[in-house]
């Protein structure tokens, strides 16, 4: 182990003594729920995060179970002790991923520079994948990968989700830069839109009917030039520079112009740009730079009930709400989309029986880990069965892929549906993108 990788170890130690191993955070933890072992659970990985960093156990072998961690902070939530177990995974990970680096093969670092660095870090090219991903969806290539003579040629977890996919970015389309007017003549708020990666490139439609709903609840809104990737990615796989390096892009691209707030929309994204304060804490250029960004961020539910929204149809749905863990463990953004929901004339309100538990997403988690994330999975699906709802809710893309899989896994597509809360929200006022 090399000074860098015991240095973040070390700070992953200081805050792993927080914790008094009371057990609490176990009936929360949703590996713990589906693999029954004390090393699934936080106070485990927290007490194996204190062996390596005594040296009785090596990072190869603290790297396993946190690997199999899904980050969904819910742990913090019900701890007495408010152990920042978020915080002490990420650098644990980060010490990990530096240590894999030192002996892993020239390909696999390659490989991993091109995701985190040339993809999901490069607006463009994400938005190129998601020009073809538009062509695939719309030439009717899809169709002919899914029949039968096809579909043994897709691995099993890019076809279910691949089913869930259904919109993704047209050709041409461009939204950077460009400003859109309130529905009133003098706007109440003027708002920047964080785009993200993954929703503008995979989910552009969702993109779209936030800044409709923010110009009609009377925002002006901007979506920022040169604005990127959240990071969130990079930072949960250890990879800290790159997380930074985003980050501060984004910083400066927000900073171009005068904003009362910075809007998003994934629950995911947002508890990341919430954290860049936190992230860049320890740098003297950036610290009340990010902190001033991550002051303003704040999810788009937020906003529209802060303005007063009011649906005009009425929509005859038995609906459920799964929140995105990242949202209300990190945002604590917890009874907005809820009452929005319920402020939608016909609604019938079923909440689930443990909304708090995670779905089994966790950003690529479910395509890394996949057979885990399913037995995650099959728990929330009981959940949503046992309400007899038609449509379940959401508020992060991976959120939303991961319950479509769901429904296509229990043979129960056409009877439920899963949409994200900007869907529903834009549907109760007859807005199209």
């Amino acid at each position: 182990m090399n000074a860098e990788e015991k240095t973040h170890l070390k700070k992953a130690e200081d805050l792993a003594y927080d914790c008094v191993q009371c057990g609490y955070c176990l009936p929360a933890c949703p590996t713990y729920l589906t693999m029954k072992t004390e090393t699934q659970s936080p106070r485990g990985r927290i007490h194996l995060v204190r062996m390596a960093a005594e040296g009785c156990i090596t990072l190869d072998e603290l790297s396993g179970p946190l690997d199999l961690c899904l980050g969904c902070r819910a742990c913090e939530q019900v701890c007495p002790s408010n152990v920042q177990y978020g915080k002490m995974l990420e650098l644990a990970k980060t010490a990990i991923q530096h240590h894999k680096k030192q002996s892993a093969s020239p390909f696999r670092r390659f490989c991993e520079d091109v995701v985190f660095k040339q993809m999901f870090a490069r607006k463009h090219v994400m938005n190129k994948l998601g020009s073809l991903l538009w062509i695939y969806q719309k030439s009717g290539a899809k169709k002919i990968a899914h029949m039968k003579p096809f579909r043994r040629l897709v691995p099993e977890n890019l076809a279910l989700f691949d089913k869930g996919l259904d919109e993704a970015k047209p050709p041409f389309k461009r939204n950077d830069g460009r400003r859109y007017p309130p529905a009133g003549e003098r706007p109440v708020l003027k708002v920047a839109f964080f785009t993200g990666c993954v929703m503008e490139a995979v989910f552009h439609r969702i993109n779209r009917l936030s800044i409709r709903l923010l110009q009609q609840v009377g925002c002006e809104v901007v979506v920022a030039d040169k604005q990127t990737c959240c990071g969130a990615l990079q930072a949960h796989a250890g990879e800290e520079e790159t997380a930074k390096t985003v980050a501060k892009q984004n910083i400066e691209a927000f900073e171009s112009g005068e904003f009362d707030y910075i809007v998003n929309n994934a629950g995911g994204c947002g508890a990341m740009l919430k954290e860049y304060g936190r992230l860049l804490a320890d740098d003297p250029d950036w610290a009340e730079r990010a902190a001033r960004f991550s002051k303003k961020t704040v999810d788009i539910s937020v906003i529209l009930d802060m303005l007063g929204f009011k649906p005009e149809k009425t929509l005859p749905y038995r609906v459920t709400y799964q929140p995105s863990c990242h949202m209300a463990n990190v945002q604590k953004v917890v009874k907005e989309p809820e009452k929005l929901l319920r402020s939608i004339d016909g609604i019938e309100w079923v909440p689930l029986h443990h909304p708090d538990v995670c779905c089994g997403s966790a950003g690529i988690y479910n395509l890394t880990h996949f057979h885990e994330s399913m037995e995650v999975l099959d728990m929330k699906m009981a959940d949503i069965k046992s309400t007899k709802a038609d449509v379940v809710v959401t508020t992060n893309p991976g959120c939303l892929l991961q319950i479509k899989a769901g429904i296509i896994k229990e043979g129960l597509d056409g009877r439920i549906k899963a949409v994200h809360l900007v869907e529903l929200l834009a549907e109760a006022c007859g807005i199209d993108p």
